[in-house]
């Protein structure tokens, strides 16, 4: 079989959780061929975009540089015997290192940080992560090689920050680079960057490293990509709210998608595009439990009769804008105005609700674009426009059932709200997909765990 590892921060963050995600590719590549894509070592890329916001202030923050360095010198260190290898990777980390502290005295020199900058900085949490793991395939005797995502081929746009790839010719590209290759080494590639048509660096944004080898498994058309991260596969619920939740066995790519979008741990809603477009299985897997099967996500669609619904979800850190105005309804245009003036100030939108009078609109944005968002909303609305009164609330969260079983089903909706109001809980917004396999509301934060705890007892996914 021809497999995609894709190792998260958390399974790489030293050099000891380093050392065991080459055993497992070591493993594997018993009877497959392996392609390796990593994420940056734990809290690198934060501490990046950390440095590169105090560049943009003119100031340099020596620490964090040397944090970075000393925790990718130290991981060469612990784990790579071999003095020839180890002295030629330290080397290479050494001159990415010089590289970052150059790139920032360029941005302190001008007190400016442009968006194809800030990617350049925040790529080289994954550039000192690949050489490192590939540096240990080679001490182990495993033929290896390190990629940037450009190296192979993954070519963007050039929107900086939130890169999309160009398909047609990044699946020739990547084919091209890596098809014979694989048959003899491990190529070890970094998630989460590309590369635009001019040769500048990019990136594909939060989630990106999933994206990243879910489009190099369609790219060579895999058998599988596994997601090798620090929990046994997608659940029933969050287990720091609901302890007893259970691995879900297998999800189809519509009912994971639904989970990933609702910030289920170990996947990215963004990564099962690619997978889903090329019919690939992807399996989410637990890098330190590795004998574990973990969450199969394919095409099939299975519903028993027992289980209408297969998980609970929640996403928190949200706020709750309400627009009203009793000169909106009947009035063409409201709703677009609004969203687009969003839509411009870079406020993402995650959840619409409109009452049939057309008199009020509510939705949900992030709690932090909740000042940005009122501030902008009252001074172009207020007095202006048919909009009488915009308020918040910024303590709410979405809490949402999914599951294929619910598609057709009756009283899904009547058996959930039922299951809430017994234990006193107030819904205060509510949202249901054409696809019929999520049904969203909104509730107060305070009681999200007591609706979680309702949901999978009333619906029985234990």
């Amino acid at each position: 079989m021809k497999l995609v590892l894709k190792f998260g921060g958390t399974s790489v963050g030293n050099g000891t959780k380093i050392s065991n995600v080459c055993e497992i590719v070591k493993k594997v590549k018993e009877d497959n061929q392996v392609i390796v894509v990593s994420s940056a070592l734990q809290s690198t890329t934060d501490e990046l975009l950390e440095l590169a916001e105090y560049a943009k202030k003119g100031n340099v923050n020596e620490k964090i540089i040397d944090e970075i360095s000393q925790r990718h010198h130290g991981a060469i260190k612990e784990i790579i015997k071999n003095n020839e290898i180890q002295n030629e990777v330290s080397g290479i980390i050494s001159q990415l290192i010089n590289e970052l502290k150059k790139t920032v005295d360029g941005v302190i020199i001008v007190k400016e940080l442009s968006d194809k900058t800030e990617d350049k900085i925040v790529s080289f949490g994954e550039r000192l992560a690949v050489p490192i793991i590939s540096a240990k395939l080679r001490d182990m005797g495993i033929e290896s090689k390190f990629f940037t995502g450009g190296d192979v081929g993954i070519m963007t746009d050039d929107n900086f920050g939130n890169a999309s790839p160009m398909m047609k010719v990044t699946q020739h590209n990547v084919k091209n680079n890596l098809s014979e290759l694989i048959e003899h080494t491990v190529p070890v590639i970094t998630g989460f960057i590309g590369e635009t048509q001019q040769g500048d660096i990019s990136t594909i944004g939060r989630g990106g490293s999933d994206f990243s080898a879910s489009l190099i498994g369609m790219c060579l058309g895999v058998d599988e990509i596994w997601f090798m991260t620090d929990v046994d596969g997608l659940l029933t619920a969050n287990p720091k709210i609901y302890p007893t939740a259970k691995t879900i066995p297998q999800l189809s790519y519509n009912e994971a998608v639904e989970m990933a979008t609702m910030g289920a741990k170990g996947m990215h809603a963004r990564a099962l595009e690619p997978a889903k477009d090329a019919n690939i299985p992807v399996r989410i897997k637990n890098t330190f439990k590795p004998e574990v099967d973990g969450t199969l996500i394919n095409d099939e669609v299975i519903v028993k009769p027992d289980e209408i619904t297969k998980a609970v979800a929640s996403l928190n850190g949200l706020a709750m804008i309400t627009i009203a105005g009793m000169n909106m309804v009947g009035n063409p245009g409201t709703a677009g105005e609004i969203f687009s003036m969003l839509g411009r100030n870079k406020i993402n939108i995650i959840m619409i609700s409109q009452s049939i009078s057309e008199a009020n609109i509510t939705f949900l944005i992030k709690r932090e674009n909740l000042r940005k968002a009122v501030s902008v909303l009252q001074v172009s609305l207020l007095g202006k426009s048919s909009v009488t009164d915009v308020t918040s609330d910024d303590e709410v969260c979405v809490v949402s059932i999914v599951g294929a079983g619910m598609k057709g089903t009756s009283g899904v909706a009547a058996k959930l709200f039922s299951a809430i109001s017994e234990v006193n809980i107030n819904v205060k917004m509510i949202a249901q997909g054409s696809s019929e396999q999520n049904i969203s509301f909104v509730v107060q934060e305070t009681d999200l765990k007591q609706t979680i705890e309702a949901i999978h007892k009333e619906f029985k996914m234990d």
